[in-house]
């Protein structure tokens, strides 16, 4: 999947020295802050990254490497390059939601995101939540929408009727049949955010590597 390709070349190593601190769903975030502010400068995108000023300079300058931003007196703006990249992962990645806590998660901060009909590359969900743990954050929950319900994978334990408030809560998300769930959990709202993107970037990772090893079945 070339949106994967490209967010990863951002998130890696592109000369001598150590690698970037930032990973891949920095990047993530960061196509989406300077998609929704327009033009943002360097400062305000530390803070809304939560990285230092010099990680930011190197992640702009990946970006940049890449074509994706153009960079500015008036700031850092996506490049056309940079909103396709944006709309195309948009087609795969919904917008983050905040969610209050519920028996299904396990943290006071509760990011949501809506994976567009990945139900068949959900195995038990403990792939995602180990990348969301990698992230920073207290883990993921990984649910499946079908048939009008909530379905926990590997169980396939149906935990709407006891969770009512929380499929309330998620259906501003617009689910569809086989849509997956995505709940980043941690005691930070930033580290919730990194959670749920690096978990939702970890499935589109499995559905690549599905496709490449049996191509006439994807």
């Amino acid at each position: 999947m070339e949106i994967l390709e490209i967010i990863n070349r951002v998130a890696g190593k592109i000369a001598p020295g150590r690698p970037p601190s930032f990973a891949e769903a920095h990047v993530m975030k960061a196509l989406e802050e300077i998609g929704l502010q327009g033009s943002v400068g360097r400062l305000k995108l530390s803070k809304d990254l939560h990285l230092g000023e010099g990680e930011i300079r190197t992640l702009v300058k990946h970006l940049k490497n890449e074509e994706l931003v153009d960079v500015s007196k008036s700031g850092i703006s996506l490049s056309a390059r940079g909103r396709r990249l944006l709309s195309r992962l948009r087609d795969f990645v919904s917008e983050q939601l905040e969610i209050p806590p519920t028996p299904l998660t396990v943290g006071p901060f509760n990011i949501a995101v809506r994976v567009t009909g990945m139900k068949d590359s959900i195995r038990h969900g403990l792939e995602q939540r180990d990348a969301a743990i990698i992230a920073g954050a207290k883990g993921a929950t990984t649910l499946v929408f079908t048939k009008n319900k909530l379905i926990m994978p590997g169980t396939g334990e149906d935990v709407s009727e006891n969770s009512s408030s929380a499929l309330s809560s998620l259906s501003r998300l617009n689910l569809n049949e086989g849509d997956v769930i995505i709940i980043g959990s941690a005691d930070e709202k930033p580290k919730a955010e990194l959670g749920a993107k690096m978990a939702a970037l970890e499935l589109l990772k499995t559905k690549t590597r599905t496709f490449r090893k049996n191509p006439q079945h994807s």
